[in-house]
């Protein structure tokens, strides 16, 4: 599969990683949320579906790899936000030194240039 190179179509793709990775956090989110267990599911099964539309959308722009990352980047920064925001649960120093290390890696991957080598034979 060809990707388009171009900065829009890339944006676009992050938009999507992120859209996959909040959608994970929702779904994780929603289980601990005081309501009946049949909505609880109902809710894990549509964010789930939501975050996997998003991510097959965001692989048609970026590479697996960038794909990924920024999925998980997203997943894992807001759903341990939103533990600690909505839940009181605690966020140790390594948390908050891994998610900076996680977003540091996201830009540095986002600024990287994954290109095929063209053969000069």
């Amino acid at each position: 599969m060809e990707r388009d190179s171009g900065s829009g179509t890339n944006g676009k793709g992050y938009a999507w990683a992120v859209s996959a990775g909040f959608n994970a956090a929702l779904a994780a989110i929603s289980v601990k949320l005081p309501l009946h267990q049949f909505l609880r599911y109902g809710m894990v099964l549509l964010f789930n579906v939501t975050m996997w539309a998003s991510y097959v959308n965001s692989l048609k722009a970026l590479s697996s790899l960038q794909a990924t990352v920024t999925n998980f980047a997203t997943n894992f920064i807001s759903s341990g936000l939103a533990g600690f925001l909505f839940f009181r649960e605690s966020l140790s120093f390594q948390w908050f030194a891994g998610a900076i290390l996680i977003i540091i890696g996201v830009v540095i991957l986002s600024n990287s240039s994954i290109e095929e080598k063209v053969s000069t034979d």
